[in-house]
């Protein structure tokens, strides 16, 4: 029994299909297939039901994956430890993380790090969908926004504000609105993935303002590229828009109102110990962005 064919096993289990756990391991799905034959002579057992439509876990594979699942996370706990002893990071580390602050900030960030730790073995996932730590394979996620799933570990990565934003030439057509009541009659490029998006702290609670929306998409850098080019107003994290603050092509709108804030948080499985690797990526990713942020720098203009 080889400890690949395992990996083949559990990440199909988990994933779904044998494409998913391909594409999870890095590996050709003819590879993960032929693993996962070559696992199943091994214990003389069927482990996977295999159709044109789906994949179904044996009685046999449904006994087996948790202690498959065991069988990994004791190999990858002591590899840790091992490197650990040893003063060095190596082996493994699969990380998620939103698309506009994985291209603006994580990945700049993350380039000194690897070259610091030339061991480690780094897979990094750019996705704006909500992701699942565990069953998703990730060793840990980073999320921006209010973490509620008790299955997780959260350690704060840094702060941000969200801040209402719109380029020159638009204010300059439609006025610069002055109170939240003012905001309606404005355009607006509105996060797609979040319902009543634009929330507002008052002294009797939240007001939630609906513009009329010119725009609605699922990524932040599409919706500042949107306001850039003059067609509403959006409300965006400061890590996404603080350079256009200080070039001035994109302006902050005060309604003397703040909106929703939202964190930065590192994730990982409470089932799990976290790993030294990401331990020593929070530390440097905290030190990394500085506290506050370098990007909460601009805004108040």
């Amino acid at each position: 029994m080889k400890l690949e064919g395992i990996a083949a096993f559990v990440a199909a289990a988990e994933t779904g299909s044998v494409s998913a756990a391909a594409q999870r391991l890095g590996h050709a799905k003819s590879v993960v297939s032929e693993r996962l034959a070559e696992l199943e002579r091994s214990l003389g057992a069927l482990l996977i039901q295999r159709t044109t439509r789906k994949l179904s876990l044996t009685q046999d594979g449904t006994r087996f994956l948790p202690r498959a699942q065991r069988i990994l996370l004791e190999v990858r706990e002591a590899a840790s430890e091992i490197a650990e002893r040893s003063g060095t990071l190596a082996g493994p580390l699969r990380i998620s993380a939103p698309v506009g602050f994985g291209l603006l900030h994580l990945g700049p960030a993350l380039y000194p790090f690897l070259a610091e730790h030339p061991g480690i073995d780094l897979t990094l996932d750019l996705d704006d969908r909500f992701v699942e730590a565990a069953a998703d394979g990730y060793d840990a996620v980073i999320r921006h926004g209010p973490i509620n799933d008790t299955r997780l570990i959260a350690k704060r990565l840094a702060s941000t504000r969200r801040i209402l934003v719109a380029s020159p030439t638009y204010l300059e057509r439609h006025g610069r609105p002055a109170s939240l009541a003012c905001l309606e009659a404005h355009d607006g490029i509105i996060y797609a993935n979040r319902e009543a998006d634009w929330r507002f702290a008052g002294p009797d609670g939240w007001t939630v303002v609906r513009p009329r929306a010119c725009l609605r998409v699922n990524n932040g850098l599409i919706m500042r590229g949107a306001a850039v080019a003059g067609l509403g107003m959006t409300l965006l994290p400061t890590f996404f828009v603080h350079a256009e603050l200080e070039a001035g092509s994109l302006v902050h709108v005060d309604v003397s109102a703040e909106a929703e804030g939202a964190e930065l948080f590192v994730c990982y499985p409470r089932a799990s110990s976290a790993p030294a690797k990401v331990a020593a990526l929070i530390d440097w990713l905290r030190r990394s962005f500085g506290n506050p942020p370098y990007w909460e720098g601009s805004g108040k203009g």
